[in-house]
């Protein structure tokens, strides 16, 4: 196995292990373990629980610093294009959804650390998305009282929520809905509320 493929192994290793129990419930040891290697390998990657944790938030923001440019044009021009922003940030939580319980541990253990993370990560290419939307506005395509920054917030909320607690919310609900349903509901409800109806203006 080359450095590559360890470090991988660990990076997901990690993010299982502190989605379920936290970074400071979780030790350096069973990263290791989990992953299939030594504690002295890991620490030769990370160099300890410090850098293990920056790594794995790091890679996390990586994803959106790449995938936001190529969405940018989404949420203005609506349609398809709206549904492929949601789909795509829902994929990214689904193909592993500790990522989303990684998020919600967060937000709970260190919330002032990880808003500073998404607001210096991720924020510059949020805006580029609420200025596209209020393109969107000017030409009539997306409802004048929509707000872009509350709307950006509540979709990517939502999504976290749905992949991180729908499974078990939904057992207030009889038949309980699947999470591809509560997907294309949030989608559905994302259109319905952002855009204009055709031949409305």
């Amino acid at each position: 196995m080359n450095a590559v493929d360890v470090r991988t192994r660990i990076l997901r290793e990690a993010t299982r292990l502190f989605a379920e129990r936290g970074v400071s419930g979780t030790s350096i040891q069973a990263v290791a373990t989990a992953a299939g290697i030594t504690k002295p390998t890991l620490v030769y990657h990370f160099g300890g629980k410090d850098g293990l944790r920056t790594a794995v938030l790091a890679e996390f923001m990586d994803h959106w610093r790449h995938e936001l440019p190529k969405l940018l044009t989404a949420a203005a021009s609506g349609g398809p294009r709206l549904d492929s922003l949601v789909e795509a940030l829902f994929d990214f939580f689904r193909r592993d959804p500790d990522r989303a319980r990684l998020l919600l541990r967060e937000s709970l253990d260190r919330p002032e650390e990880l808003r500073t993370l998404l607001r210096d990560s991720v924020q510059p290419f949020t805006a580029l998305i609420t200025q596209a939307m209020r393109m969107g506005q000017m030409q009539g395509a997306i409802r004048e009282k929509v707000d872009p920054e509350a709307f950006v917030v509540l979709v990517i909320s939502c999504a976290v929520g749905v992949v991180a607690v729908g499974p078990f919310v939904s057992g207030l609900m009889s038949p309980e809905p699947s999470v591809d349903a509560q997907q294309a509901e949030l989608i559905r409800m994302a259109r319905v509320a952002l855009l204009n109806p055709p031949g409305s203006t």
